[in-house]
């Protein structure tokens, strides 16, 4: 009994500490953790440190083979874009965007692929980011009802600071809402009435923050983590019936809502989502067509580690890089880059799908609803240096590893 609490309580630190790391910004947009004299993010690090490498430690580790592929891509990409830097002309950028890139990229992914390989820790996990998303909608309706703070400090902050605190905010809700639903689909009995509370309570909290992405990712965990699960299980027509419903819901629910302005007037991503598209600037597609084009006018090395938006014209500015990874490496690392990087998380998501089949469907599942929102945002929204994206290439890859308790 001692040894099983002892994993049960290594398990729920070592889930609650990554979970407060992955989620970290958003965790920030909380009234009373803004003001934290120390930065939570380092926080959480030095707390989830010694936690996994006691589950280190505690385990026998057994890698698979298809995981060479994708660290080797790894390996290489991290290796080619530090040779980008010396021939990039940005100064700025590359000094912060280059050490998050090789020394918090590797360490992130070193903690997903532990997390999510230990099945108790990634439960625990799961269920601490549940908890998250959480307080961060309930944060967000307090907030903005009673008109005292908004998201990245107090009014007056920064608004690029507050605009990407409401795209983390709306992204941890996106990974809870699809946990949620998971844990819907495996209730019985009167639990599915409390899960499926918590599920529309997360789906309401992201029309507050305005992030087009995180709820496109918050569909895609809601329909596609069960939907797996159920697939895995043989239970073909389930998932097929959950995506439909789950589609029929979303869709009956907008609709309920844009029948009532002057109701859903300050809700954000409705806003966002069916504004009119005269009056909306379509950033992302200037910033994809003119990384395209410096792609091609750079090939086949590219302009260099954080060098696009000094050859876009836009500075020496991150906040302009090109919103999609595919075509920031095509643009700044060339060919070769591109083919790592493709080798690296092209590889981990083949991995992963190949591997879905060999794990329980519970842990598929988990991990799906953890990586979809933040593949999504990957292509969209964030650049290489976003630590959250490593992370989930850890979860990815972390199918291809078996964690079984060391008998001491």
């Amino acid at each position: 009994m001692p040894r099983r609490i002892e994993a049960g309580a290594l398990a729920a630190g070592t889930g609650l500490f990554a979970a407060m790391l992955q989620f970290a910004g958003a965790l920030k947009s909380l009234p009373g953790l803004a003001a934290l004299p120390v930065d939570l993010t380092l926080l959480a690090g030095l707390l989830l440190l010694p936690s996994l490498l006691l589950l280190l430690a505690l385990h026998d580790w057994r890698l698979g083979r298809g995981l060479a592929l994708p660290l080797a891509g790894v390996a290489g990409l991290l290796v080619w874009l530090v040779l980008a830097a010396s021939w990039s002309a940005s100064r700025i950028v590359l000094a912060e965007k280059l050490p998050q890139v090789v020394v918090l990229g590797p360490a992130m992914l070193a903690a997903g692929l532990l997390v999510g390989a230990d099945a108790p820790t990634l439960r625990r996990f799961g269920a601490a980011v549940v908890a998250i998303g959480v307080l961060v909608g309930a944060g967000i309706a307090w907030g903005l009802a009673t008109d005292r703070v908004v998201l990245g400090g107090e009014m007056g902050a920064d608004p690029m600071r507050v605009r990407v605190q409401y795209q983390l905010a709306g992204l941890a809700i996106a990974c809870a809402g699809g946990l949620a639903a998971l844990r819907l689909a495996e209730a019985r009995g009167s639990a599915r009435a409390g899960w499926g509370v918590v599920v529309l309570g997360l789906a309401a909290a992201s029309l507050v923050p305005g992030g087009r992405a995180a709820a496109l990712g918050l569909g895609l965990g809601l329909g596609g983590a069960p939907a797996l699960r159920f697939w895995l299980l043989g239970r073909r027509g389930a998932a097929l019936a959950w995506l439909g419903g789950v589609g029929l819901a979303g869709g009956a629910g907008l609709l309920l809502l844009l029948a009532m302005p002057a109701e859903v007037a300050g809700l954000r991503t409705l806003d966002r989502l069916f504004g009119d598209p005269a009056e909306a600037v379509p950033a992302r597609l200037l910033l994809w067509r003119e990384a395209l084009r410096q792609a091609g006018a750079a090939a086949p090395l590219g302009l260099g580690t954080g060098g696009f938006t000094l050859a876009a014209g836009s500075g020496d500015d991150r906040s302009l890089h090109p919103h999609n990874h595919a075509l920031e490496m095509l643009a700044e690392a060339g060919l070769p880059g591109f083919a790592l990087w493709l080798l690296a998380f092209g590889g981990g998501v083949a991995l992963a799908l190949r591997q879905a089949r060999h794990v329980a469907p519970g842990r598929a599942a988990r991990i799906a609803a953890l990586t979809l929102p933040v593949a999504l945002t990957a292509m969209v929204s964030t650049d290489l240096g976003n630590r959250m994206v490593w992370f989930a290439l850890g979860l990815l890859l972390s199918l291809a590893v078996e964690a079984r308790r060391r008998h001491v």
